[in-house]
């Protein structure tokens, strides 16, 4: 989206330099501070928990040292693709991307001038034409409501937990453990509570709701089932990530919150953890690390993607010209704390050796910037949108491969927020790239400001053809080359 900026005149680049990242190279710096400040202790010791991350199987654990009990986490992840035929979504030949701005002139709520606005946004954005919108946003005049926002979350939920407890042959009642993240949809009863009501889940489950908490969510959801696992033996914790459009589609013209309209997609993923030893050999993964960073004591951060009222009393997602860097400052603390614990000696002596150099001998050299490529095979980045797949892809010296399940769940799927890193995990898996012994970083932001960090290591090789996840049925058609500006 940033490359592409160059062809709209002065007034609305200003405009969309507030989100498509005008403050890029703030992101650029941050990381490179990162290198001076991620030699640490590495004498401390952190917990260790196995975890198996399947779309369909099971993750284990070492035994933690803090508890006698064994600790073995197994994750079964199934997304949800609601059905391209259903009512409930819209994809194919009547595309999301090509339907938003022909929508958003029926509705006739936006100016000439934001209907530009917006589909210069989408032309830029990444995403393609089989993305999913749920049936209230499509409907002319749109309807939204509780009611239908109730339906979205149903159809995403159901679909995905159906398909995780036939990949994994468990009933309803084996589950001890539910975590729900959705950050703007938090009706009463809660969504947890509407997933204990469908399934008839047992009366004594430990349950918890997480809203508001942005599209780094879903890994602030594994660390939490990580934590319970550790103190409840021989149990199964399921976890839900989605967001849900029905009632944030925002119908005004503060350009701000328009992006999110040009965005934002449906979707969703359930994830099974376990730390029952008899489920050691389904797992696929274990989950070595997991490193949240918190930046809401900062004003500037806080207030940096906020959901608000605008001058017509609107509701929308605002956000900030100081996103990019927000984001880059995360970022640094994030990886800060990550680093020494995943990368090899060699990186960690080129960094200090550098710092020296630039400190006491006052060298004019450039900062050392990490290469997390020695640490790991594959990344699952964030699909919030391209420019901060850019400046990631750059500042990490990314390949396109590494970028490649990132950019694809953007084009595929659109932003679908925390879920977007299990459609990229998935896609991985689908292309036969999986083999044992690889390491995962999967890497999340959202509002408040957080970024949060998981690394995986996978048990054995995936075998594409064994596998069921949204991506098989088109696999072979990807990767596609997404140009820089897609003329509507």
């Amino acid at each position: 989206m940033t490359r592409g900026i160059e062809n709209i005149d002065a007034g609305e680049k200003n405009e969309m330099a507030k989100w498509s990242g005008r403050n890029a190279h703030e992101l650029r710096v941050s990381v490179k501070a990162a290198a001076i400040n991620i030699i640490r202790d590495l004498s401390s010791k952190h917990d260790r928990i196995k975890t198996r991350c399947t779309f369909a199987s099971v993750i284990s654990f070492p035994k933690s040292p803090r508890f006698q009990a064994i600790c073995q986490t197994k994750i079964c992840e199934a997304s949800s693709q609601p059905s391209p035929s259903g009512t409930s979504m819209i994809s194919g030949t009547t595309s999301a991307l090509t339907s938003s701005p022909l929508l958003s002139r029926l509705i006739g709520t936006f100016t000439e001038e934001n209907l530009e606005f917006q589909r210069k946004i989408l032309e830029r954005s990444g995403l393609g034409e089989s993305t999913y919108l749920p049936e209230a946003v499509l409907n002319v005049p749109p309807n939204p409501s509780m009611a239908e926002a109730r339906k979205e979350a149903e159809a995403v939920m159901f679909g995905a937990v159906d398909q995780l407890f036939a990949k994994a042959s468990l009933k309803p009642k084996d589950i001890g453990i539910l975590i729900v993240n959705c950050s703007l949809f938090n009706p009463t009863p809660s969504l947890s509570a509407m997933v204990i009501n469908h399934y008839k889940l047992r009366g004594n489950i430990i349950s918890h709701n997480l809203g508001g908490m942005g599209c780094s969510a879903g890994l602030i959801s594994i660390d939490l089932a990580k934590d319970l696992l550790q103190v409840h033996p021989n149990s199964y914790a399921l976890v839900i990530s989605m967001e849900n459009i029905t009632l944030n589609w925002y119908f005004g013209n503060n350009r701000s919150m328009l992006v999110s309209n040009c965005l934002f997609r449906m979707g969703g993923a359930a994830i099974l953890l376990s730390n029952k030893s008899s489920d050691l050999r389904r797992s696929k993964y274990r989950l070595i690390h997991t490193v949240r960073t918190h930046k809401g004591s900062d004003d500037k951060c806080f207030g940096c993607v906020t959901q608000q009222e605008d001058e017509n009393g609107k509701i929308g997602v605002s956000l900030s010209k100081d996103l990019m860097a927000v984001a880059g400052d995360a970022l640094k603390t994030n990886i800060t704390t990550l680093g020494p614990l995943v990368l090899p000696m060699s990186e960690q002596l080129l960094f200090f050796a550098t710092l020296v150099g630039r400190k006491l001998f006052k060298m004019k050299i450039k900062p050392y910037i990490p290469d997390f490529r020695l640490a790991f095979e594959h990344f699952c980045i964030h699909a919030g949108g391209r420019a901060v797949l850019d400046e990631l892809e750059k500042n990490l010296q990314l390949s396109e491969w590494h970028m490649e399940p990132s950019r694809m769940t953007l084009y595929r799927f659109g932003n679908t927020s925390s879920s977007s890193l299990w459609y990229e995990l998935a896609y991985s898996e689908a292309k036969g790239r999986m083999r044992k012994g690889d390491r995962t970083w999967q890497i999340a932001f959202g509002s408040g400001f957080k970024c949060n960090s998981a690394v995986w290591k996978a048990l054995r090789t995936i075998n594409p053809e064994k596998e069921k996840n949204p991506w098989m049925d088109e696999i072979d058609q990807f990767p596609v080359k997404v140009p820089k500006i897609s003329t509507i």
